[in-house]
């Protein structure tokens, strides 16, 4: 029998079962059949963020942003691209700190953009200030 992971919808939330050898295939979501990788991040609030952390077993690389952060702003082209080339081994996920102000308190993030890499649901990196696509992969990779 294949080892699964369990992958969660970027669309509609679902949880998806996914055997590991057909990650690089483009698998899409077994309820709204869109992408399950999207090649870009995906755009989480409050309500989903935990869901989406806890229940992927792939890991997760959040970019803690605000749409008055020049730095964000600079970063965000970046971080997309970095998304097309982490997956399906990382998902990332971007977070409003201005709409999502609990999370970001409860991470304590101080400074935006600050990327936090989870596992589980567990921090596992963090890097603040803005870095470009490569170092945003380089760093990633370092930490998994």
């Amino acid at each position: 029998m294949n080892d699964t992971v369990h992958v969660v919808c970027p669309h509609c939330f679902a949880v998806n079962r996914v055997p590991t050898d057909r990650l690089h295939q483009g698998p899409n979501c077994g309820k709204c059949h869109q992408p399950l990788f999207p090649g870009h991040p995906v755009e989480l609030d409050e309500a989903r963020f935990d869901a989406y952390l806890t229940k992927n077993d792939l890991p997760v690389l959040v970019d803690f942003w605000a749409p008055w952060c020049g730095p964000c702003r600079m970063m965000a082209p970046a971080f997309a691209h970095a998304a097309s080339q982490l997956a399906p081994r990382v998902l990332l996920a971007k977070l409003n700190t201005d709409e999502a102000q609990e999370t970001a308190a409860r991470y304590g993030i101080r400074s935006i953009p600050t990327m936090i890499l989870f596992h589980q649901g567990r921090e596992v990196a963090r890097h603040s200030g803005a870095v470009g696509t490569a170092e945003i992969v380089r760093w990633t990779q370092s930490h998994l």
